[in-house]
């Protein structure tokens, strides 16, 4: 055998084996490209990317097919031009797919925060936001010239069919089935992080956010809350640009209650009732005593009593021996102006259950109403007490 033809499968032997190698390459620089996005949490069939630019779901698995086929099809004209420009077509789309995923994350919390104003449960907010990237996965992301206040745009759409949704079956079912549902998405959710949330936030906002319709408080959230202008919010709720202005004014004035909160008798009867509130969530039996009427009269009604317990109770002590017991669920208790006195709402995700109302004498709390039938909670005139 001459020179020349050895030279000739040399050199042959020598393209072969850096095209092969070249596809391991890419096929393990798409692998990492893959697992990096799944860290991210994000499903990688939910691809955000259009056609040309579209990761395929079965990446790996087809990287490896493709290798396997380089052996059988070798003897194709053209065959390894193609299948190079083939995995780096796919190596872009994962790439642009990774770059995306990154950039949605870095809007996540401002996402979770939008959602969670507008829905009052951090498991909804969480389903908001998924969906808000699975929509995102089903546009064409290069057209998007700004992305964060794109996914504004979008999660606030998708709350307000959510809360439209929640209003509907509220219509559909009484009060007390309503009441049920609720505690059956909480049971699902977090307690803790439910907590933290809720006092970020603040319990009473929530309270009242809930009774909002669901275009007052997406106007109220989105403008009063976001600085999100009118021009912007109008599509959503699908009005003109002064009809959206309505309903943020509507939801203004029921947050944040009358004028009169300034009062100097409402500002004794807050300070009266913050103390209440503290001594009660650290199991304080002193605190208790220190704000309450040694006469105190308490009066629970039948859907707060527990089973076998008495609806009326006197003296403070009797009273704050019980009450104490208590101190784990006070955390989501916090003062509001109830029908333009200051109260005290319990609201385990932001969903009311309980209303306490207070007669005060001496600057003592003299007589306690608790109430968690939810007609009357429904009833009741709640705002927001001024800071």
């Amino acid at each position: 055998m001459s020179l020349k033809v050895i030279g000739y499968w040399v050199t042959t032997a020598i393209l072969v084996f850096g095209v092969l190698s070249g596809g391991v390459a890419e096929l393990v620089h798409r692998r990492e490209n893959v697992e990096s996005i799944v860290r991210l949490g994000y499903p990688v069939s939910s691809s955000p990317l259009k056609r040309k630019h579209r990761a395929p779901v079965s990446l790996l698995n087809r990287g490896t097919e493709r290798q396997a086929s380089l052996l059988v099809m070798s003897h194709r004209r053209g065959f390894f031009r193609q299948g190079y420009d083939e995995v780096m077509e796919e190596r872009e789309g994962m790439e642009d797919l990774q770059w995306l995923a990154e950039r949605f994350e870095e809007n996540r919390g401002h996402l979770r925060a939008v959602a969670y104003r507008m829905l009052g449960s951090a498991s909804e907010a969480d389903d908001a936001i998924q969906e808000t990237w699975l929509r995102l996965g089903g546009s064409d992301a290069s057209s998007i010239e700004n992305l964060g206040g794109w996914l504004t745009t979008v999660v606030a759409r998708v709350c307000l069919d959510m809360l439209r949704s929640r209003t509907s079956r509220r219509e559909e079912a009484l009060d007390t089935q309503v009441a049920e549902a609720g505690a059956k998405r909480e049971g699902g959710g977090d307690p803790e992080r439910e907590a933290l949330l809720a006092d970020s936030v603040g319990l009473a906002l929530l309270v009242v956010l809930d009774r909002l319709t669901p275009a007052e408080r997406l106007a109220f959230v989105m403008h009063d809350m976001f600085a999100v202008p009118f021009e912007e919010i109008a599509p959503i709720v699908g009005r003109s640009l002064a009809a959206a202005r309505q309903p943020a004014s509507r939801a203004r004035r029921r947050v944040q209650g009358a004028e009169s909160t300034v009062s100097t008798d409402l500002t004794c009867q807050r300070e009266v009732v913050n103390a209440f509130v503290a001594a009660l969530r650290g199991g304080d039996f002193k605190g208790l005593l220190a704000v309450l009427d040694p006469d105190v009269v308490v009066r629970v009604d039948r859907a707060a009593a527990a089973s076998g317990r008495p609806t009326e109770v006197q003296g403070a002590r009797n009273w704050a021996n019980g009450a104490i017991a208590f101190a784990q669920a006070a955390r989501f208790a916090q003062p509001a102006l109830v029908d333009g006195e200051v109260g005290v709402v319990l609201a385990p995700g932001g969903r009311l259950r309980r209303v306490l109302r207070f007669i005060f004498m001496n600057d003592k709390i003299a007589e306690i109403e608790v109430v968690a039938d939810p007609a009357r909670l429904h009833e009741f005139d709640l705002a927001v007490l001024n800071a």
